[in-house]
């Protein structure tokens, strides 16, 4: 077991619980489903795992090595800062900033081997200037525009912008790619589909990286060659597909790498008719024994979760009872009778026979798990199992 040092909160009862395993055989899984989705004798894509928001709220720094040992080329980050992060921690591979750069922020990028997003001519005069002054080239991918709506040269401009970049002799040109906005839509994955090869089908592609599939549409045919695949919430088990829609897409399988676990640290009996927690949105019907553990709102569990979810404690379902607090919520302990303080409650992840995920929270939030396993960062440590 791995306990990595973090700045703040490191002794206490409450951690956050990262299975390096089952990282290792997430990437392991995904790399065979996308072997057999491929044609006969067709080369195998570069493969960028998304470690952005400290990989999704799993550590980046303790992820990378596990991703690069298992064939991990290059890392995804949403900002140079992040880059700068990997970098000070001996992280080599190649790493693009799949967000949009500030031009100021240029040079930090070119003297950190740090790939980043172009996609209009405010930055190609600023890795102009730069180069002028320093003779550093920018490494750069261009990011296109096909019906996402975010950022990105549009569409109908961006085989002009490409040609141009890669005439000039300041910018050294890695890469293109776009984002899709819905692989489960149709009718919104043609569009995009067709705007992005139309683009492709019209440029010079020798020496760069095409890449549009994220951790759904690696599961796709995207009707061109790409030469690279970015993996994100599905390395870390979970899915990325919408529940209820079925888009006839096969998921390889996957096991959860992140669990949420709190030790109890008082245990006390609420008579019948009493209440629990701010407001008292829980009154006991019965003569009621009540769990503490110092999770809160503040860690990242919403509030709203409040007398909804369930944890695991010596194997048997606990109920939450009363308003989550900052930094504390309770439990109906009432059944498991042998519950003592300093016994483990865990929210998210295997007890015995039971698993509970972060998806059925993201269900009653009616929100998506990635929101979720990136707010559980705040304070909470984590410890790094195999």
């Amino acid at each position: 077991m791995i306990n990595r040092s973090l700045p703040v909160n490191k002794l206490r009862d409450a951690w956050v619980e990262i299975n390096l395993g089952n990282l290792e055989y997430n990437i392991n899984s995904i790399k065979e489903k996308i072997k057999e989705n491929l044609p006969k004798n067709a080369e195998m894509p570069k493969l960028l795992a998304t470690i952005k928001a400290d990989g999704y709220g799993h550590g980046s720094l303790m992820c990378a090595p596990i991703l690069t040992a298992c064939g991990v080329e290059t890392f995804g980050v949403a900002s140079v800062d992040e880059g700068l992060e990997l970098r000070s921690n001996k992280i080599t591979a190649p790493i693009l900033v799949l967000g949009a750069v500030p031009i100021w922020a240029f040079e930090s990028a070119a003297k950190n081997d740090i790939t980043v997003s172009i996609f209009n001519e405010e930055h190609l005069e600023a890795a102009k200037i730069l180069y002028d002054r320093t003779k550093m080239k920018l490494k750069a991918h261009i990011k296109i525009d096909t019906g996402m709506n975010r950022i990105g040269i549009p569409h109908n401009i961006a085989a002009d912008f490409i040609k141009k970049v890669q005439n000039t002799d300041y910018i050294d040109l890695r890469g293109v790619f776009t984002h899709f906005a819905d692989v489960e839509s149709d009718k919104v994955l043609a569009f995009q589909k067709e705007n992005f090869k139309k683009v492709i089908d019209s440029i010079d592609r020798k020496n760069l990286i095409i890449h549009c599939q994220n951790s759904l549409g690696a599961f796709i045919d995207p009707g061109l060659k790409c030469d690279m695949i970015r993996l994100g919430i599905i390395l870390y088990g979970l899915s990325p597909l919408t529940e209820g829609v079925e888009c006839g897409i096969s998921l390889p399988k996957l096991k959860p790498v992140m669990g949420l676990k709190g030790r109890i640290t008082n245990i006390h009996t609420m008579e019948k008719g009493e209440g629990v927690s701010y407001g008292w949105a829980y009154v006991a019907d019965n003569k009621t024994r009540v769990a503490t553990i110092p999770i809160g709102y503040a860690d990242g569990v919403s509030r709203n979760l409040s007398n909804k979810i369930k944890a695991g404690l010596n194997g048997k379902k606990i109920k939450q009872i009363g308003r989550i607090t900052m930094d504390q919520m309770m439990f109906d302990i009432t059944d498991v009778e042998e519950a003592k303080v300093g016994d483990i409650i865990t929210l998210l992840g295997e007890d015995e026979d039971n698993y509970y995920s972060i998806d059925t929270w993201a269900k009653i939030l009616n929100t998506i798990n990635y929101e979720l396993t990136c707010r559980l960062k705040v304070r909470l440590p984590r410890i790094y199992v195999r």
